[in-house]
């Protein structure tokens, strides 16, 4: 508290959870922060373009929640933590040292949402080119899916469960010899921004699946 000058209300208001899982249950978009290359993992952006898609991600789902997600000092984020997130970001930086301590990266990378946060679309394209957002705004008019609500983490963990188990059911997945499916599903599952609907589609489907691997189905 003593080097929180101006800050303490931020300490006093905060969140602590004895889990990653938990502290990203109610966001609907997470950014994992990290400088080093993953063989396996959700789309890569820069810290520009992670401000840039939080501002379209907040403009066009108005219950979504956006998360920067940030490891320790010493190991950063594991290969676990990122399957949980939806994009990787890092900051562009010398590449003999391209890694920034905690406090760091996260001051530079609240500054850079801040600004996107702060200033539209329209004034960001046209002050400066590099502030535009990456991808065009979602409207009604260019995808049906727009202002449907977004499904929390918690709800794709939930979802990510239960395919999992309809995955073992019907003996496509061998928990024994898993080899890299399991974290390729959750980041196909993760990038795609899956709706309440198109979850609540989905474990229909895995229900379906584990009665038919049980022969549980009806017969019409």
């Amino acid at each position: 508290m003593a080097l929180a000058s101006g800050a303490a209300d931020v300490l006093e208001h905060a969140t602590i959870v004895p889990t990653l899982n938990e502290a990203l249950a109610p966001l609907t978009m997470a950014f994992a922060m990290t400088a080093r290359e993953r063989v396996l993992g959700p789309p890569v952006c820069d810290i520009r373009e992670a401000a840039n898609l939080s501002y379209s991600h907040l403009h066009t789902y108005t219950e979504g929640k956006v998360g920067i997600v940030l490891g320790t000092e010493r190991s950063g984020l594991t290969n676990e933590h990122i399957a949980q997130c939806q994009r990787i970001c890092h900051i562009p930086a010398n590449p003999e040292y391209s890694s920034l301590n905690v406090a760091q990266a996260l001051q530079l990378a609240a500054w850079e949402l801040r600004y996107a946060l702060n200033s539209p679309p329209a004034a960001l394209s046209h002050d400066n080119a590099s502030y535009a957002p990456t991808r065009p705004e979602k409207t009604a008019e260019t995808d049906p899916n727009a202002g449907e609500a977004l499904a929390s983490q918690a709800k794709i963990n939930a979802f990510l469960a239960h395919w999992q188990d309809a995955l073992v059911q019907i003996q496509f997945l061998n928990l024994a010899y898993p080899k890299k499916l399991i974290p390729r599903m959750h980041h196909i599952f993760g990038r795609s921004q899956m709706t309440n609907d198109e979850v609540d589609m989905m474990r229909g489907v895995c229900t379906a699946m584990i009665k038919a691997a049980k022969g549980q189905l009806r017969k019409d």
